[in-house]
């Protein structure tokens, strides 16, 4: 007998996400930075993401948040590398440059250090397009993984809300 290993929480949220976004005709780009590609893979270990999944980029240094993303270094320099306006830049940038309906971005601090005054747990995510704006800041406790898990699944979280908000405008 063939047996399944049952989802974990973050399995079944990306699950969720990518059924929801190809159900709707929306496709999704990932700008990543503390999760580290997490985000995207996520959704590409699901059946079918390439309907949805257009691309991700890692942009763990600050200067490529600027010269891949296109974020503007002023806005980094005013407020942070780790903050909501980047992690909306992010989106946008990395939306426009793919070609996807909807872009979402992850910034933060894993720890275990501080950087650029930013305790370690801090994570911010956005997400941008299809008539959504939206962004949330998480402090995150635990191991660099849970911290980077728990980024993933505030940004999954953004997507389902941005995908039942463009499904509902249709």
């Amino acid at each position: 007998m063939l047996r399944v290993a049952p989802m974990s929480p973050g399995e079944a949220a990306a699950a969720q996400v990518v059924e929801a976004a190809r159900r709707a005709g929306l496709t999704v780009a990932c700008g990543e930075s503390l999760t580290g590609g997490a985000l995207c893979s996520a959704m590409v270990a699901v059946p079918g993401a390439s309907a949805v999944v257009r691309g991700g980029v890692i942009a763990y240094h600050r200067d490529l948040k600027s010269s891949v993303l296109g974020v503007d270094p002023a806005l980094i320099d005013r407020h942070g590398v780790v903050s909501e306006p980047v992690a909306m830049a992010m989106a946008a940038g990395v939306r426009e440059r793919m070609g996807a309906t909807l872009g979402v971005g992850t910034t933060g601090v894993a720890g275990p250090d501080p950087h650029e005054g930013v305790a370690p747990g801090t994570a911010c995510v956005a997400v941008v397009g299809a008539g959504a704006e939206a962004s949330r800041t998480i402090a995150a406790k635990g191991s660099r993984d849970a911290i980077r898990a728990a980024a993933v699944a505030a940004a999954l979280a953004l997507l389902a809300d941005a995908i039942a908000a463009a499904s509902a405008q249709r």
